[in-house]
């Protein structure tokens, strides 16, 4: 009986410290949980499940937690859904296909990582000792994914209203900011209709150089039409380094014509 009231309470304190510290991400959210289960399990990442740091003081499963991969599939659906109502009913006079390119930056993970570091919610994310130490407090897909979770939790606490609330303060009442800042521009969407358009084919992207720590990764990516190299870029993710690739192929495709169009004639 006496070590079960032990284990009891060992597991207890650490969830204690934790919900003391999601009041200050409360206020930032402008939402007051009913049930700070909900926000926790969506501040837990799938890492600190099974953390062998937290073996010593009764696993997070003892306690009931589960990491957040359910509610942010469910975040997802409801940040997709109150984003496109939000756009069908401010720009009337744009069409399906203007909608849906502007939908998807307003929800990209770019976009949504960049919204959760202004918060900043990598503070308070439940992470294993190693995932932390390996900077996952900041990794983009990480802090994205925990966003969404957020939003799911929040509709699950309080339903639509509060879930709606937030996206809009948060993400929507920036979205022509958001929506024309070029960091989140579609470069390799551009750059694949203009090919397709020209009759160049698919362009196809090779990594050149992969060079630094697991945490710290920087790529760099040339972007190929026909074995012809048209552009190279460098990131801190594969996606950016190739997004910096087609831009550069788009800004040099006068050129690039020009050459395929001189091959051709000889």
């Amino acid at each position: 009986m006496a070590f079960n009231l032990i284990r009891f309470l060992k597991r207890l304190l650490p969830q204690k410290e934790r919900f003391k510290r999601y009041s200050e991400l409360e206020h930032r959210l402008g939402y007051r949980f009913k049930n700070l289960q909900l926000l926790d399990r969506a501040l837990t990442h799938r890492s600190y499940i099974h953390a062998p740091e937290n073996s010593s003081t009764g696993s997070p499963q003892d306690e009931g937690l589960s990491a957040n991969e359910r509610l942010e599939f469910l975040g997802d659906s409801v940040l997709g859904m109150v984003t496109s109502q939000f756009l069908y009913e401010n720009f009337p006079d744009k069409s399906e296909g203007d909608l849906t390119k502007l939908k998807a930056t307003l929800v990209s993970e770019a976009t949504i990582s960049r919204i959760a570091r202004s918060i900043p919610l990598g503070k308070y994310l439940n992470l294993s000792e190693e995932e932390d130490k390996s900077g996952g407090r900041q990794r983009t897909s990480i802090i994205a994914d925990a966003y969404e979770a957020v939003i799911g939790a929040i509709y699950l606490d309080g339903g639509l209203a509060p879930a709606r609330k937030v996206i809009e303060n948060q993400i929507l009442k920036r979205c022509l900011e958001l929506a024309s800042d070029k960091t989140f521009y579609n470069y390799k969407g551009e750059l694949l209709e203009y090919m397709q358009a020209l009759g160049l084919g698919m362009p196809r992207y090779e990594i050149l150089v992969e060079e630094g720590p697991d945490h710290q990764k920087k790529f760099t990516i040339a972007v190929l039409a026909k074995g012809k190299r048209m552009g190279k870029g460098e990131g801190l993710t594969k996606k950016e380094a190739e997004q910096r690739a087609a831009k550069m192929a788009l800004e040099n495709m006068d050129k690039i014509i020009g050459e395929f169009q001189e091959e051709s004639d000889q």
